[in-house]
């Protein structure tokens, strides 16, 4: 077993804050208001030359309606860790819910730390003498997870207090796949049924998930690194401050994952929002699936409604394959995974440009490029490019005036050709330098003389 350190404490103490300041990273979502964080988030801090696991945790005790699910969370999380970091308020001083966590933390047998965040701008002596009515062993440690103060200390006492084992780095070779979709299509369901736990909070409430949260699954010897993201409604109706945050991570996850799963409710078809998402994975790069969610739920009715649906609006990406899976029973999520793994496979092949270009020169071959003010464009040799999206690069003359529908029919002779089933081709032009740009034709004196008399003659005429 690991050694793993839990971030405890009452709600806006200071824990996603501090799990940032510690892990040297912004995953956490921190704001000024309660209840942010609800699912338990693992990070790795460095201490020395060795690394430990550490894991956020929601606000103990707290009023709103996933309260009770919360708690849970950090029992599972004070379960599995050999150290507890119990984070108070050093402004607001002792409250019942630290005395009542501390009694929680005793009674598991977890060591404990205290921490006194938010120190700065106080009487820390005068501040700290208050938490002697909790029945610590030792005074908490004065720090400042926001500014900073502290840490370094922090950091050397968690070394000298931790019997470490090295944590391995996470592995680099699985596939990365993002969760996405609008508010409540049962993305968190699909992660605990992949995880074959209770991980990630699930409600019938939309904009359950708020933070964007990565957990890793294995099937056989095939590694999925999942992010699990928040609902992404239309911009329009966003208008929480916490919920525009969790927007813009969830669309930022897109661009770590090389698949993407969007994930409709099969229940209420496909609707713009889920063409936007769509077009956002797109963009990305990422090869796509379309999962259709809830299909236990589907009559014969309604089923072939959905199907004429998706035929319809899936006109200009007939490419993306369409699955249909239960997350709550766990139908046809394996197959779905299966394919991931081989969409990824499929992007990574690289491909010599040889055979990139001869398959650039049997499409243009079959179908030239149309003349474009009465001359033509010039289309010579193609490679792939050298990052992990599946971008073709083609050199020649005029690229730049190439039309529009001649370079989705190359991307899809491309796709076809190289076999990119769920991914779109992204074409990079580029435009031959001119050799003759910015010279002057010298002209030898037969030429100059010969010039001379075509003017004279000109003006006579």
């Amino acid at each position: 077993m690991h050694s793993s350190i839990v971030l405890v404490g009452r709600p806006n103490v200071g824990k996603s804050t501090l799990f940032n300041r510690l892990t040297r990273t912004r995953d956490a979502l921190v704001a000024d208001i309660e209840g942010v964080t609800r699912d338990r988030r693992y990070g790795r801090v460095t201490l020395g030359e060795r690394a430990v696991s550490l894991i956020d945790t929601g606000g103990f005790g707290g009023e709103d309606v996933f309260g009770g699910f919360v708690d849970e969370q950090i029992k599972l999380a004070i379960n599995e860790s050999r150290l507890a970091l119990l984070v108070l308020d050093a402004k607001s001083g002792p409250v019942a819910g630290d005395l009542a966590l501390h009694d929680n933390l005793r009674r598991s047998g977890c060591a404990v730390l205290a921490l006194a965040n938010k120190c700065d701008g106080i009487d820390i002596d005068a501040n700290l003498g208050t938490f002697a009515e909790l029945g610590l062993t030792e005074a908490p440690l004065a720090i400042s997870a926001l500014h900073g103060t502290g840490i370094r200390k922090l950091l050397t006492r968690l070394e000298a207090q931790l019997d470490l084992e090295t944590l391995p780095l996470p592995p680099q070779d699985g596939v990365r796949i993002a969760i996405i979709g609008r508010p409540n299509v049962g993305k968190s369901t699909l992660v605990n049924r992949l995880l074959g736990e209770e991980r990630q909070l699930v409600s019938d409430v939309p904009g359950t998930t708020r933070d964007v949260q990565e957990v890793t699954v294995a099937r056989g010897e095939a590694r999925f690194h999942i992010v699990d993201t928040a609902g992404i409604r239309r911009k329009g109706k966003v208008s929480e401050r916490v919920e525009k945050f969790s927007v813009v991570k969830s669309l930022e996850a897109m661009n770590r994952c090389e698949i993407v799963l969007l994930l409709l409710d099969a229940c209420e078809g496909m609707t713009s929002q889920d063409l936007h998402l769509m077009q956002y994975a797109l963009d990305a790069g990422c090869g796509l699936v379309l999962c259709l969610n809830k299909w236990d739920r589907v009559g014969r009715a309604q089923a072939l409604v959905v199907a004429q649906q998706i035929e319809r609006r899936l006109g200009f990406a007939d490419f993306i394959p369409v699955r249909r899976i239960s997350a709550l029973r766990g139908d046809n999520i394996d197959a779905t995974l299966a394919l991931a793994k081989r969409i990824s496979e499929a992007r990574r092949i690289d491909h010599k440009p040889s055979e990139v270009t001869a398959i650039l020169m049997r499409a243009v071959e079959a179908q030239p490029p149309p003349l474009v003010s009465g001359r033509r464009v010039k289309l010579r040799y193609a490679h792939k490019a050298a990052d992990d999206m599946p971008r073709i690069v083609i050199h020649g003359s005029r690229t730049s005036v190439l039309p529009n529908h001649y370079a989705r029919y190359l991307e899809r002779v491309f796709r076809e050709r190289l076999g990119l089933v769920g991914s779109s081709v992204q074409l990079s032009l580029k435009d031959a330098p001119n050799p003759f740009a910015g010279k002057r034709n010298q002209l030898s004196r037969r030429q100059l003389a010969k010039r001379r008399r075509v003017i004279t003659h000109s003006k006579r005429s």
